[in-house]
């Protein structure tokens, strides 16, 4: 058996804060056991269950490990000279008849690694394509950051422990982020106070010391209340606001135009709570450490924008233990991914974005999509409205998927090519949203079947397609390609893959020296980027759209989680017991239907309807029912059946959790 040698260094691929650095032990050619790096200064050898669980992807029977063909509605094997050869074909034709946007890659980040973004570089070469952009979890607060900081930082992980106070806002650290846990375990050691914010109690409330209800989808009309009462005192960071920041008064007029009680009355949150709440940002350093489900509703980049001014105006900015923390883009950007992407060569590019490119495929005629090809992804369960999405893939000519296993969009293609597992191949893995530690994983096995890295599939097609020369490098000279810049600095990809891990150069605490990188060079609560581009460059203390309005119909407020034990859609084929979607619900809504636990109800709106078991939740906000994300049709089907394809106020993200709903009890 070989046990943590430098060769069996791998690394969590999933689409994480944590990204986590792995040892791997095989046996007769076979992994047997996924553990932590027990030498990672961050993961410090512990891992969850979601990783430990691709132990089982790469090892499952369930997996499909040959090319198909959908041949009269059943799959059919073939080769992939075949597989390939009819791809190149149809993108070819499509090109000549209809131009290169006929063709859409629709992708996420399902199984990361810097070698993914080769992908660019094939559609690049090719001429061109349709693209999507944008975000279904955090794009738009990382579009307000940017506005507001001119980049998306964050402080180190172990800076909460120069914090007096921790204010987790929307993040469930226990279930999304569980190395922060350890963290904050830590900092109320010395002394820290631990306040969590958030409309659903968590594993991280036995820790705290205080959690505060607030209402789905208000989170900046609280923000913006806790600025009222700082103002109103006096206890702003004055010469931080005069130095080092522009159009401080137009967004104290925009405060002053919102009342307390409508504050109050829209978050139910009271005015001692926020009152306290000033007080904690004001007697810093106070850590604010932000969570993706905040900036899923149609005010989501506003509501950003608004914690964002409250750490300025309270002084947390630029300082040891303080910070508004939600990504860490500088992680992504060290790397040189401009390269391997080919971005210098010009390309005919259309744009959809990821929530509504559904709709888009079924009325955009100039040109229509023939081509449909997935890889990192599984539309027809992650995308908002999922009817919509069903619609699209059925009318699209052909749908090709990169994949492992069957899954709800791999049903609805005509080609389905299976892809290598994190095990099976060589890359380098990074997270931007929480530590600055890239990951090194090694080919530890050899691909189960035919399987094959998404980057020999690039490359196959690009020979038969008449460009092959762009891809004519080894996986070792990619890794150097993507991590030249990185290494004219004395960082060393050698040693990436001797420790398994290498710390990038990411400040610790970002803006210590008030430079920013806005075009004014100083904090923006008003956008100059935004005003450059013809935008209204204010932040707007606003409504979300659906949550807001409750009705008879739709008198609940639904909101969506990420699950516990899988990635997303990635791992519940593999879990046993997991064939129904479990609803949720507040106390309120047990009592006005009668429901207990174990009841059968159905969840409806004008979009979709689900069935589902029911939870009663005393920790749950009022009105507020939530269905993790993530199920196939095997199990249960996905909540985004209910949910809308809408997007956020700043254009780049989704709005998952702006969603009303009503409940009915069923029979079993």
């Amino acid at each position: 058996m070989e046990r943590n040698n430098s060769s069996n260094f791998s690394a969590c691929p999933l689409n994480c804060w944590d990204a986590c650095s792995f040892t791997i032990e095989v046996e007769e050619g076979s992994i047997v056991k996924v553990g932590g790096n027990k030498a990672h200064p961050i993961t410090k050898g512990n891992i969850c269950i979601r990783g430990r669980k691709l132990k089982d992807r790469t090892n499952s029977e369930q997996r499909i490990t040959t090319p198909l063909k959908k041949v009269n509605g059943d799959w059919a094997a073939i080769s992939w000279d075949q597989a390939l050869e009819e791809l190149a074909n149809k993108l070819q034709e499509a090109k000549r008849l209809y131009g290169p946007t006929s063709v859409l890659h629709s992708h996420d980040y399902s199984n990361n690694g810097l070698l993914k973004a080769v992908d660019e570089r094939f559609f690049r070469a090719f001429g061109g394509w349709t693209k999507v952009e944008g975000s279904l979890c955090w794009g738009a607060g990382i579009e307000a950051q940017i506005r507001d900081f001119g980049n998306s930082f964050a402080h180190a992980p172990e800076d909460v422990l120069n914090s007096r106070s921790i204010i987790i806002w929307g993040r469930n650290a226990a279930r999304t982020n569980m190395h922060l846990y350890s963290y904050l375990t830590a900092a109320k050691a010395k002394g820290a106070t631990l306040i969590v914010i958030d409309p659903m109690k968590n594993q991280l409330d036995r820790l705290a010391d205080e959690f505060i209800s607030v209402r789905p989808g208000s989170d900046g009309f609280l923000a913006a209340g806790i600025m009222k009462v700082i103002l109103k005192n006096g206890w702003e960071a004055r010469e931080f606001i005069e130095q080092a920041t522009f159009g401080f008064e137009v967004l104290q007029s925009k405060l002053e135009a919102v009342t307390m009680e409508e504050i109050i009355s829209f978050t139910g949150v009271s005015e001692i709570t926020i009152t306290k709440l000033a007080k904690v940002y004001t007697n810093g350093p106070t850590s604010t450490l932000l969570g993706l489900g905040m900036q899923r509703y149609k005010n989501g980049g506003n509501t950003i924008r608004l914690i964002d001014a409250l750490g300025a105006i309270s002084g947390n900015i630029g300082i040891p233990g303080g910070g508004v923390n939600y990504g860490l883009l500088p992680v992504g950007q060290a790397f040189d991914t401009d390269k391997l992407a080919l971005r210098e060569k010009d390309a005919n590019i259309r744009t959809f974005t990821r929530m509504n490119q559904g709709e888009k495929i079924l009325t955009e005629t100039d040109p229509p999509v023939h081509v449909i090809i997935v890889s990192r992804g599984n539309p027809m369960t992650q995308l908002p409205n999922t009817n919509v999405t069903a619609a699209a893939f059925e009318k699209t000519d052909t749908v090709v998927v990169l994949d492992q296993f069957m899954t709800d969009t791999a049903e609805a293609a005509n080609y389905f090519l299976p892809v290598t597992t994190v095990f099976e191949e060589e890359d380098i893995y990074y997270a931007s949203m929480y530590h600055s530690y890239a990951n090194y994983g090694s080919k530890i096995v050899e691909p189960a079947g035919e399987a094959k890295p998404e980057l020999w599939i690039w490359t196959q097609l690009a020979k038969r397609l008449g460009f092959g020369e762009y891809f004519a490098f080894t996986v070792n000279e990619w890794l150097e390609m993507g991590t030249e810049s990185l290494r004219k600095t004395g960082w060393s990809l050698e040693q990436l893959k001797k420790t398994g891990f290498l710390q990038l150069p990411v400040a610790s605490v970002p803006w210590s020296e008030s430079r920013f990188q806005t075009p004014s060079g100083k904090y923006e609560f008003v956008s100059t980027k935004a005003l450059e581009a013809g935008e209204d460059g204010t932040i707007d203390i606003t409504y979300p759209q659906e949550a807001m309005n409750a009705s008879k119909s739709y008198p609940y407020h639904l909101l969506s989680l990420h699950p516990l034990r899988s990635n997303h859609s990635q791992h519940y084929h593999l879990l046993a017991g997991r064939e129904q979607n479990i609803a949720e619900i507040s106390v309120n809504i047990a009592r006005e239907h009668r429901l207990r636990d174990g009841d059968s109800v159905l969840v409806k709106n004008d979009r979709g309807e689900l069935k589902a078991v029911v939870r009663v939740e005393d920790g749950l906000h009022a009105n507020t029912i939530n269905i993790d994300e993530g199920r196939g049709q095997k199990f249960g089907g996905s909540v985004n059946l209910l949910t809308s394809n809408g997007e956020a106020d700043m254009g780049k993200g989704s709005i998952l959790y702006d969603c009303r709903v009503t409940i009915k009890k069923v029979q079993p």
